[in-house]
């Protein structure tokens, strides 16, 4: 969360998921092979930076969610099928967990007096990032065929509306 109380997707997880999103469109042609995907082409499709994008695709690969071939014909494929792949995947190894609280991860915080149980409300909002960002694979995505809880998070009365 940033000092405006909101939750802050970064350009480089949105860019990332996306990408990942392409990768696996990509996958399962129909002679069952994979078609690697270009970093300008995804750039392209996607309306990204170029640049930007490579090292985005260069975690990505670190994290073993791509891999890169190079020459001609080359590109990245996802690493792993996308039914294996969360978008919380996705999440940590562009911008590395999905919760910190000055550094800390929740669990590591502690305060004192008024504000001794505050490290367990940190913990549910780790836990509520994870019960959506690790539930949703990008086949899933792909296939539009969500979980039911995301239906009914996304159906809430004040889902949509900025406060």
């Amino acid at each position: 969360m940033s000092d405006n109380h909101v939750m802050n997707i970064s350009a480089k997880t949105d860019y990332g998921v996306r990408a990942m999103l392409v990768l696996a469109a990509s996958q399962g042609t129909e002679d069952g092979t994979t078609v690697p995907v270009t970093a300008d082409q995804i750039a392209v499709g996607q309306g990204l930076p170029r640049k930007f994008l490579e090292a985005i695709l260069s975690d990505l690969r670190r994290a073993g969610l791509v891999a890169s071939t190079r020459g001609s014909a080359g590109g990245y494929t996802l690493a792993r099928p996308a039914q294996e792949v969360t978008l919380g995947d996705v999440f940590r190894a562009v911008d590395g967990p999905l919760a910190e609280v000055r550094g800390l991860r929740p669990h590591e915080t502690t305060y004192r007096g008024p504000a001794t149980d505050l490290p367990t409300v940190w913990v549910a909002v780790r836990a509520s990032l994870r019960h959506v960002l690790d539930e949703v694979t990008l086949a899933s995505l792909l296939e539009g065929a969500l979980p039911e809880h995301i239906h009914k998070l996304a159906a809430e009365p004040d889902a949509w509306a900025n406060r």
